[in-house]
């Protein structure tokens, strides 16, 4: 796997480089054809925290992960393991997808087991249907506000799409626009 690893506001030493490339290189192990896979990580410092940012691309989705802690070496582990949790999470659910069509799922390899099977718990409890009106940003993040939710699904008149505005966790604002 290629991991590109950049540094936010960090200069990104020889020993940090290692320490991720031989982390997350574990990921490997789960991945098919992971030579051609180009994973990226991104390092960050906010106030006392180190933050790492890994993003896995395969073909048929993104695995993703964040973590934060005070120790930067603290931080990768702890991503590693959220990250192959991610993977062990997903086995079943992937399997049970593909099952008339084994051949999909040609970018893990499934050689492990898991101890102990969860209950897949989650499931559609409600479904809302919303009127979107069309308004810039600014009035998208005043809605958000005003009704309270971290995120707003809008008409955007600026870009003409729908997007969606958050509130991210450094307290500023994000948007994801539809093609």
């Amino acid at each position: 796997m290629k991991i590109i690893i950049r540094g936010v506001k960090v200069e990104v030493t020889p020993a940090i480089k290692n320490h991720i490339k031989e982390k997350i290189g574990k990921l490997d192990k789960y991945l098919k054809d992971s030579e051609n896979i180009e994973t990226t990580v991104i390092i960050r410092i906010r106030n006392n925290e180190q933050m790492i940012e890994v993003t896995v691309p395969t073909q048929k989705f993104t695995l993703r992960a964040e973590e934060s802690h005070s120790n930067l070496y603290a931080a990768v582990d702890l991503v590693l393991d959220k990250l192959e949790s991610q993977i062990r999470k997903h086995k079943t659910r992937l399997k049970d997808k593909y099952k008339k069509e084994p051949n999909k799922l040609n970018d893990f390899i499934f050689d492990f087991d898991i101890m102990q099977e969860k209950e897949n718990k989650n499931k559609v409890v409600k479904i809302k249907n919303i009127d979107s009106k069309p308004m810039d940003e600014e009035e998208a993040i005043l809605q958000m506000e005003l009704i309270g939710h971290d995120f707003f699904i809008f008409n955007n008149i600026d870009e003409n799409c729908i997007s969606v505005v958050y509130k991210r966790k450094d307290g500023n604002y994000g948007i994801i626009n539809t093609k």
